[in-house]
């Protein structure tokens, strides 16, 4: 097996894991929880990003704990798989790179 068959593997392996993560960070629930205080009164928002804008989406003035660990479990998953797929975008790159050489990959 030449060097060339391992890096296209690792290529195909790397586009395969980027999808993955872009497949379950699409299937997080949107934004994140926010406490808001008006006029000594608690109200909950989502909040999201929307065509560059950020958005406030009503949810009670009590939210249940199943949903603040819910909201906040999805936090800390986005931030891993954002993560995942920037380092995953720069050793595709790499990889293209190292396969091209002289000829297109």
């Amino acid at each position: 097996m030449a060097i060339k068959d391992v890096l296209r593997e690792e290529l195909e392996n790397s586009i395969r894991m980027k999808k993955g993560y872009e497949k379950k960070l699409s299937e997080l629930p949107r934004g994140s929880l926010q406490k808001k205080i008006i006029k000594d009164n608690v109200y909950y928002y989502v909040a999201f990003r929307e065509k560059g804008r950020v958005k406030f989406e009503y949810k009670g003035k009590e939210v249940s704990k199943k949903m603040q660990k819910e909201y906040e479990h999805a936090k800390k998953l986005r931030a891993e798989y954002r993560k995942n797929i920037s380092q995953l975008k720069k050793q595709i790159k790499y990889l293209k790179g190292a396969l091209r050489g002289k000829e297109p990959v």
